[in-house]
């Protein structure tokens, strides 16, 4: 007879013991670990799915233990809707930059938040592309310099900074809008209730939620990573303020 062997097995751990390759000062790392702590704490780890944009999020895909896919750039948001569609039971999740969400990926993420679907987007607003190599993005600022803006952004050459939180808000159907971020360790915490407070909604079939985390990026800012934090509390928070934008729960008591 022949012997049987285990060749794969779930984990309930979110996290490989390894050290992460992200950029000194990039954000994405607490991000990863924030997600991973509130799966662990729903105990939904073995059957989650998350779906990557492009960008430096990928990186990621080497950190995690749970299920993972990449879209093509800016389909994120449809390859989560069939992924979800499929598969009621598992909590699904994008993960994009603000060039993949809101200029490549517009189209899907709009309808998709039209639609209500059921899952969940974790959006990363740094204002420039990142691993592509740092082009001017629907979210840089007017006046910051980018690869493809090296004189600074222009309202009348390249229009305006768009603000995903308030452009979904318009629609009817999103369940829950917040936006946080991770420079403090109060917004620290905020940001892990709100990500635990968007997947709680999806485990509860209350639709499409979004949490979009305004971060800093050294690298493409040409900035320290200390000069990087203070232009993302005087320029960034002023143009992206801070907070709930939507949550339909507290109309619901």
């Amino acid at each position: 007879m022949t012997e049987m062997r285990k060749v794969y097995s779930r984990t309930n751990t979110f996290r490989k013991d390894m050290v992460a390759g992200f950029c000194p000062g990039c954000m994405h790392g607490t991000i990863f670990k924030l997600i991973g702590e509130v799966l662990e704490e729903l105990g939904v780890v073995s059957r989650t799915a998350l779906v990557f944009g492009v960008g430096c999020c990928g990186l990621a895909m080497e950190y995690i233990t749970y299920d993972n896919t990449t879209a093509a750039h800016g389909r994120a948001c449809a390859v989560a809707t069939g992924i979800k569609r499929c598969n009621e039971d598992m909590l699904v999740f994008t993960y994009q930059g603000d060039g993949d969400l809101a200029s490549i990926g517009l189209a899907e993420t709009m309808s998709a938040a039209n639609r209500g679907e059921n899952f969940t987007v974790i959006f990363v607003n740094n204002g420039i592309y990142g691993m592509t190599g740092g082009q001017m993005a629907p979210t840089t600022l007017v006046g910051m310099k980018a690869s493809t803006a090296p004189f600074g952004r222009d309202p009348k050459e390249h229009g305006y900074p768009m603000h995903m939180c308030e452009i979904l808000n318009q629609l009817t159907a999103p369940y829950y809008l917040e936006r946080t971020s991770c420079n403090t360790p109060q917004n620290v915490i905020k940001t892990r209730n709100a990500i635990r407070k968007a997947f709680t909604n999806q485990l509860e079939g209350k639709g499409f939620s979004m949490v979009e985390i305004v971060t800093t990026c050294p690298t493409n800012w040409g900035m320290s990573e200390l000069d990087a934090l203070d232009y993302l509390e005087d320029k960034m928070f002023a143009e992206y303020p801070l907070g709930v934008i939507r949550d339909r729960s507290k109309e619901e008591v």
